[in-house]
Protein backbone atom coordinates (compact mmCIF):
# COMPACT_ATOMS: atom_id res chain seq x y z
CA UNK A 1 0.00 0.00 0.00
CA UNK A 2 1.35 3.59 -0.85
CA UNK A 3 2.35 5.31 1.79
CA UNK A 4 1.11 9.03 1.84
CA UNK A 5 3.23 12.01 3.68
CA UNK A 6 2.33 15.99 3.14
CA UNK A 7 4.61 17.35 1.44
CA UNK A 8 8.10 18.94 2.62
CA UNK A 9 8.38 22.90 1.20
CA UNK A 10 12.06 22.36 0.41
CA UNK A 11 11.09 18.85 -1.62
CA UNK A 12 8.93 20.76 -3.43
CA UNK A 13 11.59 23.69 -4.20
CA UNK A 14 13.62 20.71 -5.73
CA UNK A 15 10.72 19.27 -7.80
CA UNK A 16 9.19 22.88 -9.42
CA UNK A 17 11.28 24.93 -10.51
CA UNK A 18 9.32 28.01 -12.32
CA UNK A 19 10.51 29.36 -16.02
CA UNK A 20 12.05 32.64 -15.34
CA UNK A 21 9.22 35.06 -17.29
CA UNK A 22 11.01 36.21 -20.28
CA UNK A 23 10.63 40.10 -21.51
CA UNK A 24 11.85 40.61 -24.65
CA UNK A 25 9.06 39.88 -26.93
CA UNK A 26 10.59 39.09 -30.03
CA UNK A 27 13.36 36.49 -27.96
CA UNK A 28 9.94 34.82 -26.16
CA UNK A 29 8.76 34.00 -29.61
CA UNK A 30 11.85 32.75 -31.35
CA UNK A 31 12.51 30.58 -28.37
CA UNK A 32 8.84 29.24 -28.66
CA UNK A 33 9.93 28.40 -32.63
CA UNK A 34 11.25 24.67 -32.89
CA UNK A 35 10.63 24.37 -36.93
CA UNK A 36 10.59 26.43 -39.99
CA UNK A 37 6.71 25.66 -39.97
CA UNK A 38 6.40 27.90 -36.32
CA UNK A 39 8.14 30.74 -37.78
CA UNK A 40 5.48 30.69 -40.29
CA UNK A 41 3.06 30.86 -38.08
CA UNK A 42 4.19 33.89 -36.46
CA UNK A 43 5.30 35.61 -39.41
CA UNK A 44 1.75 35.28 -40.90
CA UNK A 45 0.68 36.74 -37.41
CA UNK A 46 3.35 39.61 -37.19
CA UNK A 47 2.87 41.01 -41.35
CA UNK A 48 -0.11 42.30 -42.76
CA UNK A 49 -1.54 39.72 -45.34
CA UNK A 50 -0.47 41.74 -48.70
CA UNK A 51 3.24 41.12 -47.83
CA UNK A 52 2.79 37.36 -46.13
CA UNK A 53 1.10 36.43 -49.10
CA UNK A 54 3.80 37.72 -51.75
CA UNK A 55 6.65 35.52 -49.82
CA UNK A 56 3.92 32.60 -48.94
CA UNK A 57 2.33 32.45 -52.25
CA UNK A 58 3.38 30.74 -55.61
CA UNK A 59 1.96 31.22 -58.95
CA UNK A 60 -1.90 30.15 -60.42
CA UNK A 61 -2.90 26.99 -58.24
CA UNK A 62 0.06 26.68 -56.43
CA UNK A 63 0.23 23.02 -57.66
CA UNK A 64 4.33 23.65 -58.22
CA UNK A 65 4.99 24.95 -54.81
CA UNK A 66 2.64 22.09 -53.11
CA UNK A 67 4.75 19.12 -55.39
CA UNK A 68 8.19 20.06 -54.43
CA UNK A 69 7.28 20.19 -50.89
CA UNK A 70 5.65 16.97 -51.17
CA UNK A 71 8.61 15.31 -52.64
CA UNK A 72 10.44 16.04 -49.85
CA UNK A 73 8.22 15.03 -47.75
CA UNK A 74 8.07 11.68 -49.44
CA UNK A 75 11.38 10.78 -48.61
CA UNK A 76 12.53 7.60 -47.16
CA UNK A 77 16.08 7.15 -45.42
CA UNK A 78 18.34 4.45 -44.71
CA UNK A 79 19.91 4.95 -41.50
CA UNK A 80 23.65 2.54 -40.60
CA UNK A 81 23.32 1.26 -37.10
CA UNK A 82 26.78 1.08 -35.07
CA UNK A 83 28.60 3.68 -36.89
CA UNK A 84 28.99 6.18 -34.56
CA UNK A 85 28.65 10.14 -35.51
CA UNK A 86 29.02 11.38 -32.11
CA UNK A 87 30.06 14.70 -33.68
CA UNK A 88 29.27 15.75 -37.10
CA UNK A 89 31.07 18.03 -40.25
CA UNK A 90 28.29 19.92 -42.10
CA UNK A 91 30.61 22.01 -44.06
CA UNK A 92 31.58 22.14 -47.22
CA UNK A 93 33.46 23.60 -50.23
CA UNK A 94 31.49 25.51 -52.45
CA UNK A 95 31.91 26.87 -56.09
CA UNK A 96 35.68 27.30 -54.99
CA UNK A 97 35.21 28.73 -51.38
CA UNK A 98 33.84 27.45 -47.81
CA UNK A 99 30.40 27.43 -46.76
CA UNK A 100 30.12 26.05 -42.43
CA UNK A 101 26.65 24.81 -43.32
CA UNK A 102 25.51 22.63 -46.95
CA UNK A 103 23.00 25.64 -47.65
CA UNK A 104 23.15 29.40 -48.26
CA UNK A 105 20.50 31.98 -48.95
CA UNK A 106 19.09 32.13 -52.22
CA UNK A 107 17.38 35.54 -53.73
CA UNK A 108 14.77 37.20 -52.71
CA UNK A 109 12.85 40.46 -54.17
CA UNK A 110 11.28 43.35 -52.62
CA UNK A 111 12.87 41.80 -49.41
CA UNK A 112 12.18 45.20 -46.98
CA UNK A 113 8.57 45.10 -47.73
CA UNK A 114 8.34 41.58 -45.70
CA UNK A 115 10.51 42.99 -42.94
CA UNK A 116 12.41 46.43 -42.51
CA UNK A 117 15.69 44.87 -41.48
CA UNK A 118 15.60 43.00 -45.00
CA UNK A 119 18.60 42.11 -46.70
CA UNK A 120 21.11 43.43 -44.32
CA UNK A 121 19.31 40.61 -41.43
CA UNK A 122 19.68 38.24 -43.97
CA UNK A 123 23.14 39.04 -44.96
CA UNK A 124 24.33 39.94 -41.42
CA UNK A 125 23.15 36.11 -40.47
CA UNK A 126 24.79 34.68 -43.34
CA UNK A 127 27.97 35.82 -42.82
CA UNK A 128 27.48 34.89 -39.00
CA UNK A 129 26.72 31.04 -39.51
CA UNK A 130 29.26 31.03 -42.44
CA UNK A 131 27.41 30.74 -45.58
CA UNK A 132 26.58 32.53 -48.57
CA UNK A 133 24.14 35.48 -48.57
CA UNK A 134 22.50 35.98 -52.51
CA UNK A 135 21.15 39.41 -53.09
CA UNK A 136 18.63 39.59 -56.29
CA UNK A 137 17.87 42.50 -58.88
CA UNK A 138 14.61 43.09 -57.35
CA UNK A 139 16.43 43.67 -53.66
CA UNK A 140 15.70 46.07 -51.51
CA UNK A 141 19.31 46.64 -50.18
CA UNK A 142 21.85 47.87 -52.95
CA UNK A 143 24.79 46.07 -53.68
CA UNK A 144 27.63 48.24 -51.32
CA UNK A 145 24.75 48.37 -48.32
CA UNK A 146 25.09 44.41 -48.93
CA UNK A 147 28.92 44.17 -48.60
CA UNK A 148 28.57 46.52 -45.68
CA UNK A 149 26.64 43.82 -44.04
CA UNK A 150 28.67 41.25 -44.91
CA UNK A 151 31.95 42.24 -45.21
CA UNK A 152 33.97 39.42 -45.04
CA UNK A 153 31.84 36.99 -45.86
CA UNK A 154 30.46 35.29 -49.18
CA UNK A 155 28.26 37.70 -51.20
CA UNK A 156 26.60 36.00 -54.14
CA UNK A 157 24.45 38.14 -56.47
CA UNK A 158 21.98 37.30 -58.96
CA UNK A 159 21.23 38.88 -62.21
CA UNK A 160 17.60 38.74 -64.34
CA UNK A 161 18.77 40.32 -67.91
CA UNK A 162 16.72 43.41 -68.45
CA UNK A 163 15.26 45.10 -71.83
CA UNK A 164 17.86 47.60 -71.07
CA UNK A 165 20.68 45.42 -71.54
CA UNK A 166 23.11 48.08 -69.92
CA UNK A 167 21.22 48.22 -66.68
CA UNK A 168 22.13 44.21 -65.95
CA UNK A 169 25.63 44.48 -67.40
CA UNK A 170 25.76 47.67 -64.75
CA UNK A 171 24.93 45.94 -61.79
CA UNK A 172 26.82 42.74 -62.76
CA UNK A 173 29.82 45.19 -62.86
CA UNK A 174 29.43 46.53 -59.84
CA UNK A 175 28.61 43.46 -57.54
CA UNK A 176 32.28 42.20 -58.69
CA UNK A 177 33.55 45.51 -58.07
CA UNK A 178 32.27 45.14 -54.47
CA UNK A 179 33.58 41.60 -53.99
CA UNK A 180 30.91 39.31 -54.40
CA UNK A 181 32.21 35.99 -56.20
CA UNK A 182 29.36 33.90 -57.64
CA UNK A 183 26.44 35.21 -60.36
CA UNK A 184 23.15 33.71 -60.22
CA UNK A 185 21.62 33.79 -63.75
CA UNK A 186 18.05 33.17 -63.81
CA UNK A 187 16.78 32.12 -66.81
CA UNK A 188 13.22 31.23 -65.71
CA UNK A 189 11.41 34.60 -65.94
CA UNK A 190 10.79 35.64 -69.28
CA UNK A 191 7.69 37.22 -68.13
CA UNK A 192 5.86 37.23 -64.54
CA UNK A 193 3.72 34.02 -63.48
CA UNK A 194 0.75 34.60 -62.74
CA UNK A 195 0.81 35.33 -58.52
CA UNK A 196 -3.03 34.99 -57.64
CA UNK A 197 -3.15 35.87 -54.20
CA UNK A 198 -0.43 39.39 -54.98
CA UNK A 199 -3.59 40.18 -57.51
CA UNK A 200 -6.43 39.09 -55.03
CA UNK A 201 -4.76 41.19 -52.14
CA UNK A 202 -4.03 44.28 -54.28
CA UNK A 203 -0.04 43.91 -53.83
CA UNK A 204 1.46 46.50 -55.31
CA UNK A 205 5.18 48.20 -55.09
CA UNK A 206 4.23 50.86 -53.29
CA UNK A 207 1.85 49.34 -50.31
CA UNK A 208 -1.05 51.08 -51.57
CA UNK A 209 -3.93 51.66 -48.73
CA UNK A 210 -7.37 50.51 -48.99
CA UNK A 211 -9.85 50.17 -46.80
CA UNK A 212 -9.20 46.10 -46.61
CA UNK A 213 -5.48 46.80 -46.24
CA UNK A 214 -5.83 49.85 -43.61
CA UNK A 215 -8.24 47.09 -41.29
CA UNK A 216 -5.56 44.35 -42.04
CA UNK A 217 -3.42 46.24 -40.77
CA UNK A 218 -4.85 47.45 -36.77
CA UNK A 219 -3.93 44.38 -35.53
CA UNK A 220 -0.57 44.71 -36.72
CA UNK A 221 0.86 48.19 -36.07
CA UNK A 222 4.20 47.61 -35.37
CA UNK A 223 4.77 46.59 -39.59
CA UNK A 224 3.79 50.32 -39.99
CA UNK A 225 5.50 51.87 -37.73
CA UNK A 226 8.76 50.02 -38.85
CA UNK A 227 7.76 50.53 -42.82
CA UNK A 228 7.17 54.37 -42.24
CA UNK A 229 9.73 55.29 -39.74
CA UNK A 230 12.77 53.95 -41.43
CA UNK A 231 14.56 54.29 -44.70
CA UNK A 232 12.89 54.76 -47.84
CA UNK A 233 13.01 51.30 -50.10
CA UNK A 234 16.40 51.12 -51.92
CA UNK A 235 16.33 48.83 -55.21
CA UNK A 236 18.89 47.74 -56.69
CA UNK A 237 18.02 48.35 -59.89
CA UNK A 238 14.57 49.38 -60.26
CA UNK A 239 14.98 53.16 -60.46
CA UNK A 240 11.10 53.30 -61.04
CA UNK A 241 8.24 51.58 -59.09
CA UNK A 242 4.68 51.74 -58.72
CA UNK A 243 1.94 48.53 -59.94
CA UNK A 244 1.51 44.97 -58.95
CA UNK A 245 4.73 43.18 -58.88
CA UNK A 246 3.68 41.58 -61.88
CA UNK A 247 3.76 44.56 -63.73
CA UNK A 248 7.31 45.22 -62.71
CA UNK A 249 8.80 42.30 -63.57
CA UNK A 250 7.01 42.57 -67.12
CA UNK A 251 8.47 46.22 -67.63
CA UNK A 252 11.70 45.05 -66.44
CA UNK A 253 11.82 41.47 -68.17
CA UNK A 254 13.07 40.39 -71.64
CA UNK A 255 11.14 37.66 -73.25
CA UNK A 256 14.11 37.76 -75.52
CA UNK A 257 16.57 36.46 -73.53
CA UNK A 258 19.29 34.55 -74.97
CA UNK A 259 22.35 32.21 -75.40
CA UNK A 260 23.59 35.81 -76.71
CA UNK A 261 23.05 37.04 -73.29
CA UNK A 262 24.96 34.41 -71.69
CA UNK A 263 27.69 34.68 -73.75
CA UNK A 264 27.71 38.30 -73.18
CA UNK A 265 27.26 37.88 -69.43
CA UNK A 266 30.31 35.05 -68.87
CA UNK A 267 32.25 37.99 -70.37
CA UNK A 268 31.75 40.54 -68.24
CA UNK A 269 31.26 38.65 -65.34
CA UNK A 270 34.83 37.78 -63.41
CA UNK A 271 33.82 34.74 -61.09
CA UNK A 272 32.02 31.78 -60.86
CA UNK A 273 28.76 31.87 -63.04
CA UNK A 274 25.91 29.28 -61.95
CA UNK A 275 22.06 29.67 -64.19
CA UNK A 276 19.29 29.57 -62.14
CA UNK A 277 15.52 27.50 -62.92
CA UNK A 278 17.25 24.76 -64.78
CA UNK A 279 14.07 22.00 -65.20
CA UNK A 280 15.58 19.67 -67.40
CA UNK A 281 18.79 17.65 -68.15
CA UNK A 282 18.89 18.73 -72.21
CA UNK A 283 19.23 22.38 -70.51
CA UNK A 284 21.33 20.85 -68.56
CA UNK A 285 24.15 19.18 -71.35
CA UNK A 286 23.76 22.60 -73.23
CA UNK A 287 24.32 24.93 -70.71
CA UNK A 288 27.61 23.13 -69.39
CA UNK A 289 28.95 23.11 -73.07
CA UNK A 290 28.28 27.32 -72.70
CA UNK A 291 30.97 26.72 -70.41
CA UNK A 292 28.96 27.68 -67.09
CA UNK A 293 30.07 26.86 -63.54
CA UNK A 294 27.31 25.34 -62.06
CA UNK A 295 23.34 24.59 -62.40
CA UNK A 296 20.70 25.47 -59.74
CA UNK A 297 18.23 23.21 -60.44
CA UNK A 298 15.00 25.47 -59.36
CA UNK A 299 11.71 25.99 -60.52
CA UNK A 300 11.57 29.57 -59.18
CA UNK A 301 9.83 28.23 -56.04
CA UNK A 302 6.81 27.55 -57.62
CA UNK A 303 6.45 31.08 -58.57
CA UNK A 304 6.58 31.00 -62.30
CA UNK A 305 5.60 28.07 -64.32
CA UNK A 306 2.64 26.42 -62.15
CA UNK A 307 2.83 22.46 -62.92
CA UNK A 308 6.54 22.85 -63.75
CA UNK A 309 8.63 20.02 -63.10
CA UNK A 310 9.92 19.13 -59.30
CA UNK A 311 13.63 19.87 -58.55
CA UNK A 312 14.43 17.53 -56.20
CA UNK A 313 12.85 15.23 -58.51
CA UNK A 314 15.19 16.05 -61.23
CA UNK A 315 18.10 15.91 -59.15
CA UNK A 316 19.25 12.54 -59.60
CA UNK A 317 19.24 11.92 -62.98
CA UNK A 318 20.81 15.50 -63.64
CA UNK A 319 23.69 14.53 -61.25
CA UNK A 320 24.32 11.24 -63.02
CA UNK A 321 24.16 12.72 -66.30
CA UNK A 322 26.27 16.36 -65.91
CA UNK A 323 27.73 16.03 -62.11
CA UNK A 324 30.82 15.38 -63.19
CA UNK A 325 31.38 18.66 -65.09
CA UNK A 326 29.51 21.63 -63.38
CA UNK A 327 28.19 21.70 -59.94
CA UNK A 328 24.68 20.94 -58.94
CA UNK A 329 22.81 22.87 -56.61
CA UNK A 330 19.24 22.81 -55.89
CA UNK A 331 16.24 24.96 -54.16
CA UNK A 332 12.29 25.56 -53.63
CA UNK A 333 9.96 23.30 -51.47
CA UNK A 334 12.79 23.05 -48.52
CA UNK A 335 11.69 23.74 -45.28
CA UNK A 336 13.71 21.17 -43.10
CA UNK A 337 17.27 20.22 -42.35
CA UNK A 338 16.05 16.59 -43.44
CA UNK A 339 15.21 17.93 -46.90
CA UNK A 340 18.95 19.25 -47.36
CA UNK A 341 20.35 16.33 -46.03
CA UNK A 342 18.45 14.29 -48.67
CA UNK A 343 19.07 16.45 -51.89
CA UNK A 344 22.80 16.28 -50.55
CA UNK A 345 22.70 12.25 -50.65
CA UNK A 346 21.52 12.46 -53.79
CA UNK A 347 24.16 14.31 -55.57
CA UNK A 348 23.47 18.08 -54.67
CA UNK A 349 26.56 20.14 -53.76
CA UNK A 350 24.15 22.88 -52.32
CA UNK A 351 21.31 23.91 -51.52
CA UNK A 352 19.24 27.16 -51.31
CA UNK A 353 15.96 28.54 -48.93
CA UNK A 354 14.46 31.45 -49.59
CA UNK A 355 10.75 31.33 -48.11
CA UNK A 356 12.47 29.58 -44.74
CA UNK A 357 14.78 32.92 -44.43
CA UNK A 358 12.18 34.96 -45.07
CA UNK A 359 9.54 33.24 -42.37
CA UNK A 360 12.10 33.87 -40.02
CA UNK A 361 12.68 37.21 -41.30
CA UNK A 362 9.07 38.26 -40.50
CA UNK A 363 9.06 36.36 -37.21
CA UNK A 364 11.99 38.63 -35.78
CA UNK A 365 13.80 40.48 -37.75
CA UNK A 366 17.90 39.38 -37.90
CA UNK A 367 17.23 37.48 -34.71
CA UNK A 368 14.67 35.64 -36.55
CA UNK A 369 16.99 34.54 -39.84
CA UNK A 370 19.48 33.75 -37.20
CA UNK A 371 16.67 31.45 -35.79
CA UNK A 372 16.07 30.01 -38.85
CA UNK A 373 19.51 28.87 -39.24
CA UNK A 374 20.24 27.70 -36.01
CA UNK A 375 16.84 25.49 -36.79
CA UNK A 376 17.94 24.01 -40.10
CA UNK A 377 21.54 23.32 -38.46
CA UNK A 378 20.05 21.38 -35.78
CA UNK A 379 18.18 19.26 -38.42
CA UNK A 380 21.06 18.76 -40.94
CA UNK A 381 23.02 17.61 -37.84
CA UNK A 382 20.44 15.18 -36.05
CA UNK A 383 19.70 13.66 -39.56
CA UNK A 384 23.18 13.15 -40.25
CA UNK A 385 23.96 11.83 -36.75
CA UNK A 386 20.74 9.75 -37.02
CA UNK A 387 22.21 8.15 -40.31
CA UNK A 388 25.32 7.44 -39.06
CA UNK A 389 27.44 9.63 -41.01
CA UNK A 390 29.75 12.33 -39.57
CA UNK A 391 30.62 14.43 -42.69
CA UNK A 392 28.43 15.40 -45.46
CA UNK A 393 31.03 13.47 -48.01
CA UNK A 394 29.62 10.16 -46.42
CA UNK A 395 26.20 10.97 -47.51
CA UNK A 396 25.28 9.02 -50.34
CA UNK A 397 22.63 7.89 -52.86
CA UNK A 398 22.13 4.79 -51.12
CA UNK A 399 20.78 6.62 -47.67
CA UNK A 400 17.61 8.06 -49.52
CA UNK A 401 14.99 6.36 -51.36
CA UNK A 402 12.51 8.84 -53.17
CA UNK A 403 8.84 7.84 -52.75
CA UNK A 404 6.82 9.14 -55.84
CA UNK A 405 2.86 9.83 -55.61
CA UNK A 406 2.61 11.21 -59.10
CA UNK A 407 4.31 8.71 -62.03
CA UNK A 408 4.11 9.26 -65.08
CA UNK A 409 1.67 7.85 -68.28
CA UNK A 410 4.08 6.84 -71.33
CA UNK A 411 4.23 9.91 -74.15
CA UNK A 412 2.65 8.97 -77.31
CA UNK A 413 6.37 10.11 -79.12
CA UNK A 414 8.11 7.76 -76.86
Amino acid sequence: MVQRQFPKPVELLELMQFKKPELNGTKRRLDAAYTISDLRKIAKRRTPKAAFDYTDGAAEGETSLARARQAFEDVEFHPDVLRPAAEVDTSVEILGGPSALPFGIAPTGFTRLMQTEGEVAGAGAAGAAGIPFTLSTLGTTSIEGVKAANPHGRNWFQLYVMRDREISYALAKRAAEAGFDTLQFTVDTPVAGARLRDKRNGFSIPPQLTLGTIVNAIPRPWWWIDFLTTTKLEFASLSATGGTVGDLLNAAMDPTISYEDLKVIREIWPGKIVIKGVQNVEDSKRLIDHGVDGIILSNHGGRQLDRAPIPFHLLPTVVREVGRDATIMVDTGIMNGADIVAAMALGAKFTLIGRAYLYGLMAGGRAGVDKTIEILRSEIERTMKLLGVASIAELEPRHVTQLTRLAPMPRSDA
